[in-house]
């Protein structure tokens, strides 16, 4: 066997890796990008946990099919870059922001999330969701709202006693 079909089994492997690794996997149609708007949005990537590479579409194919996934195939033609994101929404939500900012430049082509298929349009719903721990600080946020607002109605108690005994000892200096 070749070097280079050696080098391109290593890659396909780090690739498959990648993708159990990651919460999400973006596939993103770049055309036309400056390098400064390519600098700026790797920027953005980073800042969001995501990591973001161009790769060659018959590499991600082939590690797709190796783990028995075919649903990409149609999506993995002209040129690809992936997003690998460390969460379901975080991936999703720069590149919807980076489709608004570049417009013809950039365009979603699909992802994989929680093990299955998810169209542009499911992309622009995940981008709209918030993420993960959002979603905990709001149900936590909930479930202390009870308990905090049962304290402030018996710290009350105290209070407007404090206040009617106060009230009751001016009135008696008077």
């Amino acid at each position: 066997m070749s070097a280079n079909f050696e080098a391109k089994k290593v890659v396909v492997e780090e690739i498959k890796s990648k993708i159990q690794d990651a919460k999400s996997v973006v596939f993103v149609k770049f055309n036309g990008l400056s390098v400064a708007e390519d600098t700026e949005l790797r920027r953005e990537f980073r800042k969001n946990n995501v990591e973001y590479k161009v790769l060659k579409n018959t590499l991600i194919r082939k590690a797709f099919n190796d783990m028995g996934i075919t649903d990409f195939d149609a999506d993995l033609n002209g040129p690809t870059s992936v997003a690998f994101g460390a969460d379901e929404t975080g991936a999703a939500k720069v590149i919807i922001e980076a489709v608004k900012k570049y417009q013809d430049k950039v365009s979603v082509k699909s992802a994989y999330v929680d093990g299955g298929y998810v169209d542009v349009n499911g992309v622009k719903a995940l981008a709209s969701m918030p993420s993960k721990e959002e979603l905990i600080a709001k149900m936590l946020g909930s479930m202390q709202a009870p308990l905090s607002n049962f304290v402030g109605v018996l710290s009350a108690m105290p209070r407007s006693l404090v206040i009617a005994l106060n009230a009751i000892a001016e009135k008696k200096a008077q």
